[in-house]
């Protein structure tokens, strides 16, 4: 017909096919998401206790209540951090389980961006904001004038944290529960 564009066929995709690929997507997703929920999950799990170990190390944690208190509504924004950790990672190693074999480059970027945040989060909330004020048993890095135990949990605790994560994708795989 005159006026009108003739296109080459296009290879079609058929119904079962694009509903495989969208279970796909959606499978990754939720993978993601898990991956996501777990970081979190564990990483308070296990700042919790650091947090409830230092705290005789800031002012007015002599009350062991309220001390577990802060120190749950800590962890919590721990949690916040290492998954900024876990952002920084897949940006900059450009995968979203850079965590399950790191190398040194993942084990590097972990210490790096843990340490710039221990250092910015601990000098904003002191110097800045006085949110919380250490204790004269607090060791301090004498450069930042920042406590040392704070900024050493955002340093050690995420590898530890990430590896508990990959052993448990490992299982979900082994198990067949990764893409539910």
């Amino acid at each position: 017909m005159p006026g009108l564009v003739q296109c080459a066929a296009l290879p079609s995709i058929s119904p079962a096919n694009r509903l495989r690929r969208q279970r796909g997507k959606g499978s990754s997703m939720r993978q993601t998401l898990r991956t996501i929920a777990t970081v979190f999950v564990l990483a308070v799990i296990v700042n919790y206790p650091w947090e409830l170990a230092h705290s005789p190390l800031y002012e007015g944690m002599s009350d062991f209540s309220l001390a577990s208190w802060y120190c749950f509504v800590a962890s919590l924004g721990d949690g916040l951090l290492v998954l900024l950790i876990f952002g920084a990672g897949w940006a900059a190693l450009r995968r979203s389980d850079w965590f399950v074999n790191p190398g040194r480059r993942g084990y590097l970027l972990m210490m790096a961006v843990g340490l710039v945040i221990g250092v910015v989060v601990e000098w904003t909330a002191v110097h800045v904001m006085g949110r919380w004020a250490y204790a004269p048993r607090m060791p301090v890095i004498p450069i930042f004038n920042v406590g040392l135990t704070p900024v050493a949990q955002k340093m050690a605790l995420p590898p530890l944290i990430f590896r508990g994560v990959a052993i448990s994708r490992r299982r979900d795989a082994r198990d067949g529960r990764c893409g539910d």
